[in-house]
Formats: structure tokens, sequence, C-alpha cells
């Protein structure tokens, strides 16, 4: 891809906002990022990259590079909570390779920043800087930030996730619908868990409740878990915090033992609000547009949030590739009209947390390709 070199600033240095910067860096095109983290942490969280997204790291060179540090799950079960019986069992490994063009990954949250992060030189983030105010004049966007700075950019990609101060300044103050449901989840060392073998890959099924656990690296050395807990009093203006391990425990003492067993080998857990949006209006206004859980956040049941942010970046780099300077608003609105269906669509499906339904679904969901993806219509093309 080539295309007109100017200047983009980009909201935030989560997996989208990283994405987008190493895609635009290989167009040629001016790139900064602005980060309110003074840095990075390595937060006790595993994350999962379906056929999908991993096509969107293949187009960016970070393919194999993931590849090494992920567990590839010969298949991911469907268990009965209680008894463990068997509800559904999904062959991935080579399957998915030869049915959607690549494999399913599961990692460590870091890991996959870091690897991205690889992509985008060090000099192109900046850090401790919290945005506080910004307004389109004069073919461009002018940022302020909370340390007294200002910057100008010709576009400007707020990737600042579900609590995004550009989507409540471009939208109007909303809070972000909380489900009534916490997620508990943590990161540590395989040889702690006692009396239990763990599987690749499994999902353990309740009526009103569940919990993933799976192997973040090839070593399987280090385990992951995440659960959908109800937990409709929980304070959600702190969304991130240490959670109680007695409570967890308490709240799966029904589970099979082997649940139960990782959840007594855990040694300190977070837990946070699980929260969502309907799918909103309009993604862009002039020369700023949002992108990942800034404009469409999704419950975790599908493992789709950060795959659809990275193919968010792919699709917005392709749609700006050959984009004038002077038509930049319409290749924006192209990026917004080329991705809002199929986010709109998965924030549906992965809210139901339907098994049934993600069954029939997942060939669309793994099948499609943010680099082949037929774009919407080209606005500055059509009015030539």
């Amino acid at each position: 891809m080539t295309g007109a070199k100017f200047k983009v600033a980009i909201i935030g240095a989560g997996m989208g906002g990283l994405a987008t910067a190493a895609n635009l860096l290989r167009l040629g095109m001016d790139v900064r990022i602005y980060e309110q983290a003074r840095q990075f942490q390595r937060v006790g969280a595993g994350i999962q990259q379906g056929p999908n997204a991993v096509k969107v790291l293949r187009g960016m060179g970070l393919e194999e590079r993931v590849r090494d540090l992920a567990f590839k799950p010969q298949m991911t079960r469907y268990r009965e909570a209680a008894t463990g019986d068997l509800m559904w069992e999904r062959p991935q490994a080579d399957v998915y390779e030869a049915k959607y063009g690549a494999p399913q990954l599961l990692l460590h949250r870091a890991d996959l920043h870091e690897a991205l992060a690889s992509a985008v030189p060090d000099s192109v983030i900046q850090r401790s800087k919290k945005l506080v105010d910004f307004a389109q004049t004069g073919g461009g966007v002018d940022m302020t930030f909370a340390d007294g700075t200002q910057e100008r950019a010709d576009v400007m990609i707020a990737a600042d996730g579900v609590h995004s101060f550009v989507r409540e300044r471009m939208l109007g103050p909303e809070r972000p619908r909380f489900t009534g449901r916490v997620a508990y989840r943590t990161t540590f060392p395989t040889h702690l868990i006692k009396g239990a073998e763990v599987e690749g890959s499994t999902k353990w099924m309740a009526k009103d409740r569940h919990i993933v656990i799976y192997y973040v690296n090839p070593k399987r050395d280090e385990v992951y878990f995440v659960t959908s807990t109800p937990e409709p009093d929980f304070g959600v203006e702190s969304w991130s915090r240490e959670g109680d391990l007695d409570e967890l425990r308490e709240e799966y003492r029904d589970f099979h033992p082997t649940v139960r067993a990782v959840l007594d080998a855990c040694p300190v857990v977070h837990k946070w609000a699980l929260v969502e949006r309907d799918p909103l209006p309009f993604w862009t206004q002039g020369r700023v547009a949002l992108l990942g859980d800034a404009c469409h956040p999704m419950t975790p049941y599908m493992a789709q949030g950060a795959g659809t942010s990275i193919e968010d970046a792919a699709v917005l780099a392709r749609c700006l590739a050959d984009a004038p300077a002077s038509r930049l608003p319409e290749a924006l609105k192209r990026y917004e009209k080329s991705r809002k269906p199929r986010t709109s669509w998965i924030q549906s499906s992965s809210s139901t947390n339907d098994i049934e339904r993600f069954r029939r679904e997942q060939d669309q969901v793994f099948s499609y390709n943010a680099w082949e993806e037929p774009l919407a219509e080209n606005a500055f093309e059509l009015t030539r």
C-alpha cells in the first residue's frame, strides 16, 4: 500500500492504537500516538486471537512472532459446570488453518501488546499525554493535553477505549451499560495447581455463570482463567480492581473439581465490570474517527474485542491509503461504513453468550480477512 503523507494523531496505545500506527507507518504517514499512561504494565490476563485477527497480524509481518509466543489449542471444549459433561467440542489447530487460513492462538495479553509495539518505533509513542480538549479548525485537528501541551494533526483516531473521552465529546455523555456481571481474571504458574490436570482450552458453563481456562504459551507453564459472574451491585466506577479470592471460590463451589483446583491454586485475582454499548449512530465526525472499544465495546464471550479492533486498524489503513489530504473526512466515513455492519453484528452475537449461535456463526467470524474484504464505495472517487 502507498498513500499520501499526512499527519495522524492516535489517542491511546492499546491493541487497536498500536495496530493502527503500525499500518499507517508502513504507508509512510507521519504518525504520533498519545498515551495517557506513563508506562505499559504486564497485567495478568490472557487473550485469544482468532483466525480473522491472525490474518491481520500476518499482513503486518507479526504472525510468526505471535505464533512463537502463543499456545495453539488442538480444540476448545465446552463442558457442563458441575459434571464436566461435554456440551460442544471445537477442533482447532490444523482444522482451523485449513478451513479459515489461520489458526486460533491463545497468549498473554502483554505478549500481544509487545508484539504490536515492536512494529512502532518508541519515538512515535508520547506517554503521559491525557487528551482534555480538541477542535477541528482549518482542515486539521487541534489537541490539548492535561500537561498543557498542544498538538495538531490532519486526522485524529480515537482508540481510547470503552470510556473514550473522544466518543463522549462526539456523542454526548453516556456511561457504557453495566451488564450486571463481573469478570474475575488472572494468570499464574501452572505448577501451583495440585490434584488436577488442566485441558488446553475449556469453557465450563452453568446456567448463570461460566469460567474459561486455557494456557497462554507453548510450554503450558502459565495458565489463565476468566469468569462471567453475576454481581449486579458491583461498583462500576471502580471498573478494575483486585478481587476477593474467598468470594470467588465460594461463587464457584459447585463447579467441577478441576475448576475448584484452579481457583484454589490462584494466588491473586482482579475483577472488572463487564460493560457494553448498543451500536453507535456514527463513528466519525469530520477528521476525527473512533476505533475499537471506543466505538464497539462488546462482552468477551466471543473473544473478539481485540480482534475486531485489529481488524479496524487494517481497514482504516486501506481507506486512508489512497485518500487525498483534502478528502480525509470521506475516507474516514468509508472506514465506518466498511466496518460498522460487522462489528454491530458481533456485538449483538457476543452479548447472548449462546453457544448454539456461536456454532452457527463462527464461519462468518473466522473467514473474514480485513486485508481483502470489499470496502464500502469510495466517496471521493464517486464525486470527482
